[in-house]
């Protein structure tokens, strides 16, 4: 009886910590994508153009993505459960910060601030699931956080369009707060302690050139359509921001305690999978952004109907990404990976077709199932493949390596992709949607093209 007690107790607190681990997530996770529909409130409210809402989102993705390298050792460290319960903790701290913010500036300085909590929460989260549980049982542990956490990144828009609905943007922050507290209840219940991993140094020298190379590189390519290529503060942060990230690189490669250790690019599957990441999350995060723009500022629809658009996607990645998760974790990923993004750039291209007198049932709502189905088929085999090697030990930083690639996809790729969209103007136009679209699916094509091509099943074990 007392065994069957133990096991039951167990199972518990499994799921509490799953549970934990998912809503951590999805405040950071919902916190990229609800932002895109409030931007139109925001700039009536505050102020800005198109360069102004870029800096809003990706402000975020800057600290997040340059920082998360370092979320992942601290986790290493001091214990996933500890950087975990203080990086949710100072993400709704930071939360209140954005919703009170008078201005822009302001508001685009707080953002930064929830980009460093979320860089201590995310890989954290991940690294408690690799930690506690094992084998198929992990599979499918991920491929539920990978389906909560994708949904979560979809369903911010809907949630968002629903609080701007009944009142103002600022509420799509101040509700991150009772959640954050939610979560950290769970962590301190559920969450066991496990011991660090011995390192005892944080590589503050890589995240200083992470950090201001990321930064240089990003301003010069949203700022340009304000000062021009010919500034010399343009192409002087490109050259230092490209400069810098070369000098990250060679850092890691001599400092003892890298924050980004190279060894794991030894690995074939880890080196694809990121490269993968990469593309794919580029030219998911340009869609958000870019989507949301179009139905709002050129198709007339309210930041509500914007987000219920977007809804049949959280249904489908809810449905499938479980059941993907457990399959291709029998089957190996390579077809997953390949097909899925190729199946997600076929309904990118179908978007190019759009007008602003667009209906949803004819024009919106298949080539936004198919993206689904695409993007189901390629995450939760995408998040286990760089994983799968990783030893409990390096669990948080291999999350953090992956999470890190995605975030500065999805930096970078807003910038970039703003440089074809707008031109020498600073609001969306049809021209620039169609063109946003296109590189998106390029992008996202040739992540899955890389998969097929790169991609190893491991060996079936007899």
């Amino acid at each position: 009886m007392d065994e069957a007690v133990a096991v039951t107790t167990t199972v518990a607190r499994k799921r509490l910590t799953l549970v934990a681990c998912i809503l951590g997530s999805i405040i950071a996770f919902v916190d990229m994508t609800v932002v895109n529909v409030a931007l139109p409130a925001i700039q009536r409210d505050l102020g800005g153009g198109l360069t102004a809402q870029q800096w809003i989102v990706d402000a975020y993705l800057l600290t997040l993505g340059s920082l998360i390298l370092v979320g992942g050792s601290l986790g290493d460290i001091f214990g996933e459960r500890r950087v975990f319960a203080f990086g949710v903790g100072a993400f709704g701290a930071a939360s209140a910060l954005c919703a009170a913010a008078p201005n822009a500036p302001l508001l685009i300085a707080a953002r930064g601030v929830q980009g460093i909590a979320g860089a201590l929460l995310t890989p954290s989260a991940l690294a408690v699931i690799v930690t506690t549980f094992e084998g198929e049982e992990r599979s499918a542990a991920i491929g539920t956080w990978t389906a909560w956490s994708g949904i979560a990144m979809v369903i911010g828009p809907l949630a968002g369009g629903e609080l701007l609905a009944i009142g103002s943007w600022r509420w799509i922050f101040l509700i991150n707060v009772p959640l954050a507290l939610a979560t950290i209840a769970l962590i301190l219940v559920a969450v066991p302690p496990r011991e660090p991993g011995g390192r005892a140094r944080v590589d503050l020298v890589g995240a200083a050139l992470c950090v201001l190379g990321l930064g240089g590189t990003a301003f010069a390519l949203i700022e340009q359509r304000r000062l021009g290529w010919s500034n010399p503060a343009i192409w002087g942060t490109l050259g230092g921001g490209v400069i810098l990230l070369a000098a990250f690189v060679l850092w890691e490669r001599r400092t003892s305690d890298p924050m980004l250790p190279l060894r794991l690019f030894r690995r074939r599957n880890f080196t694809v999978a990121n490269v993968e990441t990469f593309l794919v999350y580029a030219g998911l995060s340009t869609l958000g952004f870019f989507l949301t723009l179009f139905l709002q500022q050129l198709a007339g629809y309210s930041a509500l109907h914007a987000g219920l658009a977007l809804v049949p996607i959280t249904i489908v990645m809810f449905l499938a990404s479980p059941y993907v998760g457990r399959l291709s974790g029998r089957l190996g990923p390579r077809f997953f990976m390949a097909a899925g993004p190729l199946i997600a750039a076929a309904a990118l291209v179908w978007l190019t077709r759009t007008r602003p007198d667009v209906s949803y049932v004819r024009d919106l709502l298949p080539p936004i199932l198919i993206f689904a189905v695409g993007l189901s088929l390629t995450v939760a085999p995408l998040t286990a493949t760089v994983l799968a090697d990783a030893s409990s030990g390096e669990a948080g930083i291999a999350s953090a390596v992956n999470n890190a690639v995605a975030r500065v996809a999805g930096l970078l790729g807003i910038a970039i992709v703003g440089v074809a969209v707008s031109g020498s103007t600073d609001q969306l136009n049809l021209h620039g949607f169609h063109m946003a679209m296109l590189v998106t699916a390029l992008l996202v094509g040739a992540g899955g093209a890389i998969g097929a091509i790169g991609i190893a099943n491991p060996r079936a074990e007899h």
